[in-house]
């Protein structure tokens, strides 16, 4: 291996970080044993202390061949076991079988070492869980990443065609008058001035006929001009279909923005990449993710496409972390919970024995986004108007309690969990109504369903997380004060509710088990970020603190909520999440010890080393790993916003995405 001494761009000087020492230790272990270099440290090891007796001889399994030693230690740490032990534990062996072999001081690891195990300096820094991110589209990104980037920008009308006209004048020569143009990462609430909603028109008035597709960072809108309409067939006749809408203005004519399951209409049409441009795309970004320090994926959304893409990225050899797929049901599935079960079934036998993948997991989208001028989330009482009265939008609910309650009733009779997608309060309760049935007509007590996203939650419904043993999949990097949760969101829903956003400390103190999920690519990947912003719920970005001396975690409820606890809730918890003997070495090496250095500087923190089973995925030092930490350091620094936002709001930070 090589040398993992690279350092990334430095943090504040309170955080002080360092790099993880491989190479002076390697050399010095082919010299001398490994086991003389695990003290207190690289000065402790160089010589004894003053007064001290002559150094003891190496022990027997440094002196021997190295059968039955450890692969690798890793020393000189501040290891986070998320066990709750007291005492300090300083050092891991990984064992040649790719689990933890042991932890405990420097000097107790010395007996796990021989002459080919591989010693690495943490420097006093945290060694700890991998992160296990419960709610992600990985593939979604790489997807993304073949396709020219919005980033989520506000712009006005005429600044968003100056940019789009850049993208058509980089086209391909030969993509007019057919091809068409897809982007990315649009902002569905980001045309300016404020409420500005947007229309085929603005995009027909660039010079082209070519047809195009802006495709909303949030994942649940699209907004086409009239060329790709006409493609998709879309008129004033068209009906909304299940689970989704086809926005139309006054005139009953469409505007051009498809929510939900409508962006099907649009997106069938568009041609489909190549498997091989695929299978490259998705593989660097699962790069991406290991070099953020991400060892366990639930793949949020995922059908036969997704499925034979890691097919593909397995046989390849290119997929780092394990991964649980969640199959999505759309709204007319959950209807027939016999015909779901079915093709759930026979999308698992078909797939089951790709390596790095485990079955059981289910997905529905409950309802949409809460943001203006979106809306589809759904609510228990009205939307209001943006001065403070009812309109009589309540959100779209996508499956009926009763639906959803006996579509898990027939999954979690056959051993399998169901995820929903449940943003507004009303969503909210469906789910819980829905896993509450299917808790008492099955008597399973320990089904693991979940609730992903919560960003409103009713206090009536708190408690019951906990009652129904369901987990509570939050998103924290959005519990921030910016234009989403303010501009975009309290005058439409007031501040009583308002106050109840991400209520992350309240589900904690009713006894719910939480779990962390970054969402990606709704949002950038900025998965230290999210943690530090589930402490202070500012983070980088934030232009203030959103309820945090209500909702505010400690450290350590972050930590255990991002591993241990999504590791409960993908049902690995007996192989993963913390740090102790017997369970798989899915490891990282940080830059910082990330359990006491002061909280702001969590979000620059850099994956030195990332392991999965033992095996390293991700190494700082070399070539492949340095370019992985350099896009990540690239996409958590935080940006000013555009000028035409700071023009219209004021203030420093970027946002990119909607939470949904």
């Amino acid at each position: 291996m090589q040398s993992a001494s690279s350092t990334p761009p430095p943090p504040s000087p309170a955080s002080r970080p360092s790099p993880v020492s491989r190479r002076t230790l390697l050399a010095a272990a082919g010299a001398a044993g490994a086991a003389g270099l695990l003290g207190a440290g690289p000065a402790a090891a160089a010589a004894p202390a003053p007064g001290a007796g002559p150094a003891a001889p190496a022990p027997a399994a440094a002196r021997a061949s190295g059968r039955g030693a450890a692969a690798l230690v890793l020393h000189n740490a501040s290891v986070y076991t998320g066990t709750g032990h007291r005492g300090p534990v300083r050092a891991v062996a990984v064992g040649r079988d790719g689990k933890i072999l042991d932890t405990g001081t420097d000097a107790a690891m010395r007996r796990h070492a021989g002459r080919d195990t591989e010693v690495v300096d943490a420097r006093g820094n945290t060694v700890m869980s991998g992160i296990h991110d419960g709610h992600v589209h990985p593939l979604g990104a790489g997807e993304r990443s073949l396709s020219p980037s919005l980033d989520g920008a506000e712009t006005t009308p005429e600044q968003l065609r100056e940019i789009l006209a850049g993208f058509l004048a980089d086209s391909a020569p030969g993509a007019e008058p057919d091809g068409w143009l897809v982007v990315e990462d649009w902002n569905p609430v980001g045309l300016l001035p404020a409420g500005t909603n947007p229309h085929h028109s603005m995009l027909d008035a660039l010079p082209t006929r070519r047809p195009i597709a802006l495709v909303g960072g949030d994942g649940h809108n699209l907004w086409a001009n009239r060329r790709a309409l006409d493609i998709a067939g879309i008129t004033a006749a068209t009906p909304d279909p299940v689970g989704g809408k086809v926005v139309k203005g006054p005139d009953g004519q469409p505007t051009g923005v498809l929510k939900d399951d409508a962006q099907g209409l649009v997106k069938r049409r568009i041609p489909e990449r190549t498997q091989a441009e695929l299978v490259a795309a998705c593989a660097g970004v699962l790069e991406l993710a290991a070099a953020s320090g991400i060892t366990t994926m639930m793949d949020a959304l995922v059908g036969r496409h997704e499925l034979e893409l890691y097919q593909a990225l397995s046989a390849a050899g290119k997929l780092p972390q394990r991964i649980v797929p969640a199959i999505r049901l759309d709204a007319e599935q959950a209807k027939d919970p016999a015909g779901s079960l079915a093709y759930a079934r026979g999308l698992r036998r078909e797939f089951e024995g790709v390596e790095g993948l485990r079955f059981g997991m289910i997905k529905v989208f409950l309802d949409g986004v809460i943001e203006y001028p979106s809306q589809t989330a759904a609510l228990l009482d009205p939307y209001l108007d943006g001065n403070g009265r009812p309109t009589a939008n309540r959100g779209e609910l996508y499956t009926s309690a009763a639906d959803y309650g006996r579509l898990s009733a027939a999954f979690n009779r056959a051993g399998w969990q169901m995820h929903a997608h449940g943003l507004g309060d009303r969503a909210v309760r469906t789910a819980l109504d829905g896993y509450a049935y299917a808790k008492r007509v099955t008597g399973h007590q320990d089904a693991r369903n979940a609730v992903a996203h919560l960003q409103i939650v009713d206090p009536a419904d708190l408690r019951r997380f906990a009652q129904l043993g369901v987990a509570a999949c939050m998103q924290l990097q959005w519990a921030a004060r910016d234009t989403w949760t303010m501009e975009a969101l309290l005058p439409y829903i007031g501040p009583r509710r308002h106050r109840w956003m991400y209520p992350a400390r309240s589900l904690e103190k009713a006894g719910a088990r939480l779990t962390g999920g970054s969402d990606w690519p709704v949002d950038s990947l900025q998965v230290w970020n999210q943690l530090r912003t589930a402490i202070d719920r500012q983070g980088a970005s934030g232009e203030g603190e959103l309820y945090r001396e209500l909702e505010g975690l400690n450290r350590d409820s972050v930590l255990r909520m991002h591993t241990s606890g999504t590791a409960w809730q993908l049902r690995q918890e007996e192989l993963t999440g913390t740090v102790e003997a017997g369970k798989a070495a899915d490891l990282v090496v940080l830059d910082r010890d990330v359990t006491r250095c002061p909280v702001a500087d969590i979000s620059g923190t850099g994956v030195r080393m990332t392991l999965v089973g033992g095996r390293v995925v991700h190494d700082a030092g070399a070539e492949s790993g340095r370019a992985a930490s350099a896009r990540v350091a690239r996409g958590a620094a935080p940006g000013p916003r555009p000028a035409s936002y700071a023009a219209v709001h004021g203030g420093k930070g970027r946002h990119h995405a909607c939470g949904h």
